[in-house]
């Protein structure tokens, strides 16, 4: 039966009409991302109307070309110019654009491009075998399991800010009080405008992002009279050629982060409203926890361009799961295609697979071929997007700042927006200067209204606060922060102190405790598993702290 509906949604992908369709979508959707500012929703968005007349299956494949494309597109303006294209692209910039600084943007790209594949390939593949199961999963969060996600991902803030710890939280806890500024979204509030209109519908976050990460940057470029008349690079010469073979074997020499790093874009992606700007930091973080030389994260390095970039694609595999098998949106660009599917008569649900599975193998297969053609088109426009690194500072500075400012102003046709990026681009700016690190303030702001509002929820619903330590998956959160915000220590007192030795089996027993609560037959078996291992650590652990002692 599977075999008769993929070969069935292959006859209907299979015209020249719908090739041509995916390709010119993945290719608006690679310039889309690359554009700061213009956002893969607002490409989606633009998309839709173009599709009112096609076939379900041809009018669907082409936004979800545009989606893939512009996935992949943020990684070219964050690699190149230290600015992300796209939210989902942030934490990419934190290691792509100084491997770009050093002489190396066709190893750097040739990374992005490999590993969005790897990380779309994985996703993909789990959307074909496993949406209906995973999809339960997003049914079962509710606001205090949603809350302490938020909480797990704000310890983040430790890690990003390396060695200026206290800098890192101040910028972090700034990240959190502009998200508060504005109207409240759950009581309907004012707060902190003063009395000022403009300030009473909030900082928009494209505004704020792009002007802590792009103002900022062009200012400290071109501050020097003497630097601003060189190019982008700091070495003078530039390989203008995508090095494809060595970044293949970067990526396969590192599978492990692949994988780890596409099934949390994954599980992310079937989490309603979480999204890719939270899975690829969660990525990063991860590669950067486990990595034999995490102080080498931030300067350069693969796995810092592998961990986001493989994440952030699979995110919208996770997102389509949630919306075929339950009709329920995981971020904007899905809610478009969600509109999409009602426009022609479709609504997706449980048994939406069952009842119209030509459809839905389509997408599946939709998803999968534009993978391959994001890679393909990629390969090709990036060839034109490395030039930009010979292009002399002060120029491409006044270029990137005209695509900001127009970029931001489209999102809402508010002028205030304008001046949110100048303000916010002058506090980056002064950030970059006295030592304190934008990525955790860019964290805040992300995940503060999340974590806000679901807390708000939480709290309508019952003022008990019992629910955050009972509820299996809330517990599996806090647990995992408690561990999270402790593993600077952990890896500044490693093999130092006793407690060191078994850290890694104290967090496989307490992270088997949730396990157990959920029932059922599969995660009580993972929980025995991770039990055993805990055991056969706290074994290990035992024999090297007596080893090391005598």
């Amino acid at each position: 039966m599977i075999i008769d509906n993929i070969i069935n949604a292959f006859a209907e992908l299979a015209t020249i009409k719908t090739v041509f369709l995916m390709l010119i979508g993945v290719a608006g959707g690679l310039v889309a991302g690359a554009i700061p500012g213009f956002t893969i929703a607002m490409a989606v968005v633009l998309t839709l109307p173009f599709t009112f007349g096609m076939p379900p299956a041809q009018g669907l494949a082409t936004m979800v070309s545009v989606l893939v494309g512009g996935l992949s597109g943020g990684l070219m303006a964050g690699i190149l110019t230290g600015i992300p294209g796209t939210p989902s692209s942030v934490a990419t910039t934190f290691d792509g654009f100084p491997m770009t600084r050093r002489g190396e943007p066709g190893l750097a790209l040739g990374i992005g491009v490999w590993s969005s594949f790897c990380g779309g390939i994985i996703s993909a593949f789990l959307l074909v075998t496993l949406a209906p199961q995973l999809a339960r999963v997003g049914l079962e969060f509710n606001p205090w399991d949603y809350f302490m996600l938020v909480m797990f991902a704000l310890t983040i803030t430790a890690s990003l800010a390396g060695k200026n710890l206290v800098k890192g939280l101040i910028a972090g806890a700034l990240g959190l009080l502009v998200r508060t500024i504005g109207e409240d979204e759950a009581a309907g509030v004012a707060r902190f405008n003063f009395g000022n209109d403009a300030l009473l519908q909030g900082f928009d976050f494209i505004a704020v992002l792009i002007g802590l990460f792009a103002f900022s940057q062009l200012l400290s470029d071109v501050r020097d009279p003497v630097q601003a008349k060189k190019s982008l690079m700091d070495k003078g010469s530039v390989k203008i050629r995508i090095e494809h073979r060595r970044a293949i074997y970067e990526v396969l020499k590192r599978w492990t982060i692949v994988v780890r790093s596409a099934l949390i874009g994954v599980f992310t992606g079937i989490l309603p409203g979480a999204g890719g700007s939270i899975a690829n930091i969660l990525a990063y973080d991860q590669a950067r926890k486990t990595s034999k030389h995490p102080e080498k994260f931030g300067t350069g390095i693969p796995d810092g361009i592998i961990a986001p970039e493989s994440s952030n694609n699979a995110v919208e595999g996770g997102a389509l799961i949630t919306m075929m098998a339950l009709g329920i949106p995981g971020d904007v660009t899905t809610a478009v295609m969600l509109g999409a599917l009602l426009i022609h008569d479709v609504v997706p649900s449980p048994t939406f697979i069952v009842e119209e599975p030509v459809l839905a193998y389509s997408i599946f297969i939709a998803f999968f071929v534009a993978t391959f053609f994001m890679v393909g088109m990629q390969s090709f426009m990036l060839r034109v997007f490395v030039l930009v690194t010979r292009v002399p500072m002060y120029v491409l500075a006044g270029v990137i700042l005209g695509f900001c400012g127009i970029g931001v102003f489209a999102i809402q046709n508010v002028e205030f927006d304008l001046w949110t990026l100048l303000w916010f681009g002058i506090l980056g700016f002064l950030m970059r200067y006295f030592g304190f690190p934008l990525a955790p303030m860019i964290l805040g702001v992300v995940l503060g209204n999340i974590a806000e509002l679901n807390l708000a929820r939480a709290f309508a619903i019952t003022t008990d606060l019992t629910p955050f330590v009972t509820r299996p998956w809330s517990l599996f959160f806090l647990i995992v922060a408690l561990y999270s915000a402790a593993y600077p220590w952990f890896q500044r007192e490693r093999g130092k102190k006793a407690w060191t030795f078994y850290y890694p089996a104290m967090l496989l027993a307490s992270v088997s405790v949730p396990m157990f609560m959920m029932g059922g037959t599969v995660r009580p078996t993972i929980g025995a598993v991770l039990v055993i291992g805990a055991l056969y650590n706290f074994y290990t652990a035992r024999k090297t702290h007596s080893g090391s002692s005598a």
